[in-house]
């Protein structure tokens, strides 16, 4: 997608999940060298990418890494590529690649069936603050 700079990583996430966004409170926090932008899924970006990407969301409950040069990453492989761009200790969490993805993408499937059950929902997706809606796109 051209309007997503090169050196740069998209993360596309539910917007109205609360889970999904203190994740992305977390990743600008930890985002050691400012690598992450952020689109909801439910946004014009997110909707424009997944349909792009021929991505059928209905099969896939999980956040998307996109990277323009490598295309989107998905599940536990996903949340642990952005752990490993993130400052030390989280970045240690990259280790956990080495365990076989289908048994880490059974726990990922757990934790996102449960989303919102365990963490609850927002009606409509956040609104960036001024100083970081650089980070996200529509």
């Amino acid at each position: 997608m051209e309007y997503i700079p090169k050196n740069k990583k998209l993360i596309l996430f539910d917007g109205v999940c609360n889970l999904c966004n203190h994740s992305v409170q977390f990743i600008i926090t930890h985002d050691k060298n400012n690598v992450f932008m952020f689109a909801p899924l439910q946004g014009t970006t997110g909707a424009a990418l997944v349909k792009t990407l021929n991505i059928d969301t209905k099969k896939l409950d999980s956040i998307l890494l996109y990277t323009p040069k490598k295309g989107v990453k998905s599940k536990s492989t996903a949340a642990l590529k952005i752990a490993s761009k993130l400052r030390f200790p989280i970045n240690v969490l990259y280790i956990f690649i080495i365990v076989p993805p289908f048994i880490r993408n059974w726990i990922y499937n757990i934790i996102a069936k449960n989303r919102y059950r365990w963490f609850g929902k927002k009606e409509t997706c956040m609104i960036p603050t001024a100083e970081l809606e650089n980070k996200f796109l529509p």
